[in-house]
């Protein structure tokens, strides 16, 4: 893909700068101000042709203004002068009518990052569309050809996008930073005696040298789907369940959700006040990891200019503290936990034990590796999800199993965690490895 002319960190601090001269020509007493700029290319094969070829190209500009504790926001696609101009100007025509919030306001000055370490998180790739197509085009491919029962296709999708961003603030501060990405993905649907199973698999990383093959992926989404023909149901029973990694990850998303400041100063949460308290096993240790080079969550800073820093989320099942930005920590009396605008590279701790392990240790229950639906309440906490995945007996897996719902509290699931794998998916913000619990209701026959 030929590079085109695209603003770098230069024009976009200019912008920032001139969003921050504005705010304060308009009588603003603080203000913040965000550019970014991302360009990228996506391509979809499907049935050995291609389906979709996009370039996309998009940038933006966003304002906020503080009269006192009154705020206004605007945002606008354009980064052109006037554009700018206007926006700092209905930004502060809605502050004007804005209540009073005692804790809006700028992030506290002394948390702000000085230092902007440099990540490695940009590796553009200078793929062309036709190259894109091919390499679509094989991992598909790869899945078709692996298994005459593999009937039909959702497609392969390669991407990439690359860019960079800058943040700034009527505090002195002002700084950016570059990140890529880099993706391939396929799906594809198993036939066999009438029976239609689907399953994927997928890669994704900062580097596009780093990217698993495209022939690997096709045959592993073929594998998989392969796998899940043959589909029963199970009778009704309370039994141990094995959470493969892709569902762990949202496993623990739900815990992020439960200690996040928004969810504790609404106490819309099962986990309210949960700070020192014993929520999971002994076994579970979650730290936030915000530096890890090349990281898919990595950041030198959050989003309102907060250095990000290691630290323990939870300490062998104790929760350590919230994830809070500037507005929710003051909401709480608290301090910012560098969090605005999401967490960075969550990695849970494993119990030294691989998949087969975790297995052998169940003997007889649940491998879950697909969740459907939204059944799950973040004010109680009652989670039920229609599920599919393998049965195992005597530690070995007997037959997939479709069209059943798991059913628990995840109050009683996370201190039901018995281990953790250390099969740790690393493509995602959150890295963690199979999760085993203790027990819980299965819905079938």
């Amino acid at each position: 893909m030929t590079e085109q002319p695209q603003p770098d960190i230069e024009k976009l601090s200019e912008c920032v700068e001139r969003v921050l001269q504005l705010a304060r020509q308009h009588g603003a007493s603080d203000a913040e101000g965000s550019a970014s700029f991302r360009a990228g290319l996506s391509v979809t094969a499907r049935m050995r042709d291609v389906e979709t070829l996009e370039y996309h190209r998009d940038q933006g500009l966003g304002v906020t203004v503080f009269f006192g504790q009154r705020k206004g926001n605007a945002s606008t696609s354009d980064l052109g002068e006037a554009a700018i101009e206007e926006t700092v100007r209905r930004a502060c025509g809605l502050a004007q009518f804005a209540a009073e919030d005692e804790c809006a306001g700028l992030a506290d000055p002394q948390r702000l990052a000085k230092d902007i370490p440099d990540l490695d998180l940009y590796h553009p790739w200078s793929i062309e569309p036709h190259q894109a197509i091919d390499r679509a085009i094989e991992c598909e491919a790869a899945a078709l050809d692996a298994d005459k029962r593999i009937g039909n296709s959702e497609g392969a999708t390669l991407s990439t996008s690359s860019g960079q961003s800058v943040y700034g603030n009527t505090n002195n501060f002002l700084a950016g930073f570059r990140t890529s990405s880099h993706s391939l993905s396929c799906a594809v649907v198993a036939q066999d005696a009438g029976q239609m199973e689907r399953d994927y698999e997928y890669t994704v990383s900062r580097r596009a040298e780093d990217l698993v093959s495209g022939v690997l992926i096709g045959r592993q989404a073929a594998e998989r789907s392969l796998h899940r023909l043959g589909a029963q149901k199970i009778d009704t029973c309370k039994s141990p369940v094995l959470l493969s990694p892709r569902i762990a990850r949202g496993f623990f998303g739900h815990l992020l959700g439960a200690i996040s400041g928004g969810s504790q100063y609404r106490k819309s949460t099962f986990l309210l006040d949960s700070v020192a308290s014993q929520v999971l096993a002994d076994c579970v240790s979650i730290d936030e990891r915000p530096h890890i080079p090349g990281g898919l969550a990595s950041a030198p800073f959050d989003a309102e200019g907060v250095e990000t820093q290691d630290r323990c989320l939870v300490e062998h099942g104790v929760i350590k503290g919230y994830v809070l930005s500037s507005y929710y920590a003051r909401k709480l009396g608290l301090q910012t936990t560098g969090n605005a605008g999401g967490i960075h590279n969550l990695v849970v701790s494993h119990t030294d034990q691989s998949f087969a392990d975790l297995l052998a240790s169940m003997d007889t229950g649940l491998l879950v590796n697909e969740v459907m639906g939204q059944g799950v309440n973040p004010v109680t906490g009652d989670y039920s999800r229609g599920a599919a995945g393998f049965w195992v007996e005597g530690g070995e897996i007997q037959y997939p199993v479709a069209e059943i719902t798991i059913a628990g509290n995840l109050r009683d699931m996370y201190r039901n965690i018995v281990a953790l794998g250390n099969d740790t998916d690393l493509r995602g913000g959150i890295q963690t490895g199979s999760v085993l619990l203790e027990e819980m209701t299965l819905a079938g026959n």
